[in-house]
Parts: C-alpha cells; structure tokens; sequence
C-alpha cells in the first residue's frame, strides 16, 4: 500500500508536470520535506529502542502533513515505526 501511494504520486506529480508545466521546484521540497521527516522518525525509533524523551505523535503526522508523507510511509515500512499502531496509521492516511 505504502510503496503504491508513493508511485501515484509520483506518477501524478510527473503528469502535472508535463501536462500543466508544474516547478521542478516543488518536486525538490517533496524530496526535502520526506528526508527530513524520514530522518525524524528514526531518531524517533532510535530514541524508542533506547529508552529516551520521544517525538509527539502530533509532530510525526505535521510532518507527514506538510510534505513529508513519502519519506514518513517509507520510515514506517523500513524501520517498522508505528506500523503495528492502527490508530496512527489511521490519522497518518487521513492527513496524506
């Protein structure tokens, strides 16, 4: 499902951009926006697995909201954060 969403995405950011000359430049912030989000959710899980102060759930799903979803789905499918959480995963495909 995750790797699904992403190629649509994607898929449909590369048609808009052909079709409606969409800037490259938000391609970029997508790209920035998901590897900073990407990164958080693994310190996040690092912080977890060590026993440290944890990223609010509020924080992770902004992040998400605010361009970083693909590189969010990506965290949680690759380092199996918050995927096991139906409640977050619920709110996290509401705000994507």
């Amino acid at each position: 499902m995750r790797y699904a969403a992403i190629l649509l995405f994607a898929a449909l950011y590369a048609y808009a951009m052909v079709t409606w000359g969409m800037p490259e430049l938000a391609g970029a912030a997508y790209l920035v926006a998901s590897t900073a989000c990407f990164a958080v959710y693994a310190m996040d899980k690092a912080s977890a697995r060590a026993g440290r102060w944890r990223t609010s759930e509020n924080t992770l799903l902004l992040m998400g909201l605010a361009c970083g979803w693909p590189g969010a789905a990506l965290a949680q499918q690759w380092l199996r954060h918050n995927s096991s959480k139906q409640s977050f995963g619920a709110r996290f495909w509401t705000t994507v």
